[in-house]
């Protein structure tokens, strides 16, 4: 008889679940789930519900045999294979995107990035602007800034210091009993803020690397971790580059809420928005209804070669 559960933490190699009953069994995967078809580097990832056989091997380990089919998903393109993809989490109720202004930086092109992805899996987020205590006042003026330009698009925005228990008390009600994703560049304050939100966590945490204003890499892969208050939290591991995969170019602009609004307006029914008379987004964008950087994103990764791994910017 099969056992249902869902993953907590998956190494690619062996998976730890948490069963119905709250109990906590380590995983393998059964072989022949490699060879059906998904191309990524980790048939089953975090947040996956699956279904366990009911024996154990020599090593004191169970056999996952299959997966219920996702509700979403949210991916990045495997740094090593090309022809890959890295499933970072599945069935996310809201994505949290933690950036910073600096150590590290987050470019704008990386939350755009991340934005389009989750927007093409239907994964509402958020965005949390982390560190304010850090800022000076033109920093907080300009982070002001990119909290309009966003809230506009209908993608809310939040200053917080994770070390500041009072100005992140929203989160705690907010993600009570969901299954939510936190996730940014390495050192932005992805553990810190986990281990804020539940007294129970204990989740390490490093210091930023002065070679480059970067978080030294403190999560290896995603993990799940279960909230007192019910619900889960998954901590992403940090984050360079942003690579967009499985997404039809010619309907790229439908995940940029702002460009979907209008395309409607536009002469051409298949129009890209990029070299087409009377488009309504180039229009928009001339008349500043639609922000220049996202414009900028947008032909970015209509021009982005697919299978180039390496992407123009480090930071994109």
């Amino acid at each position: 008889m099969q056992e249902k559960g869902v993953v907590l933490k998956s190494t690619g190699k062996w998976y730890i679940v948490e069963l119905e009953n709250g109990s906590i069994v380590n995983c393998r995967i059964r072989g022949k789930m490699r060879l059906e078809g998904i191309k990524s580097t980790n048939p089953i990832s975090v947040g996956d519900v699956v279904f366990l056989n009911d024996t154990i091997d020599e090593e004191g380990k169970r056999t996952i045999e299959d997966f219920a089919p996702r509700r979403n998903y949210i991916v990045r393109k495997s740094t090593n294979l090309s022809k890959q993809k890295q499933i970072l989490a599945a069935n996310i109720d809201r994505a949290y995107l933690l950036v910073t202004i600096h150590s590290p930086v987050t470019h704008i092109a990386f939350i755009d990035r991340f934005l389009v992805s989750a927007e093409s899996f239907r994964i509402p987020t958020t965005l949390l602007f982390n560190k304010i205590d850090q800022y000076s006042p033109e920093e907080l003026e300009y982070v002001d800034a990119l909290i309009d330009m966003y809230e506009r698009i209908g993608y809310p925005g939040f200053k917080i210091s994770a070390t500041n228990k009072e100005n992140i008390a929203f989160l705690k009600d907010e993600i009570k009993g969901k299954q939510v994703m936190i996730s940014g560049h390495s050192g932005v304050g992805k553990s810190t803020l986990v281990n804020a939100l539940d007294a129970n966590m204990d989740i390490k945490t490093n210091a930023i690397s002065d070679a480059h204003s970067q978080g030294k890499h403190t999560t290896t892969f995603a993990e799940m971790h279960k909230l007192q208050t019910g619900g889960y939290i998954i901590d992403t591991p940090g984050i360079r580059a942003f690579g967009i995969v499985d997404l039809d170019k010619a309907v790229l602009s439908h995940y940029f809420p702002e460009m979907r609004a209008l395309m409607s307006e536009c002469k051409f029914n298949n129009c890209l928005h990029m070299n087409e008379p009377k488009c309504a987004v180039k229009d928009a964008v001339e008349n500043f209804i639609i922000d220049e950087s996202r414009y900028q994103t947008y032909i970015q990764l209509m021009e982005e070669d697919e299978n180039d791994i390496h992407r123009k910017n480090d930071h994109a």
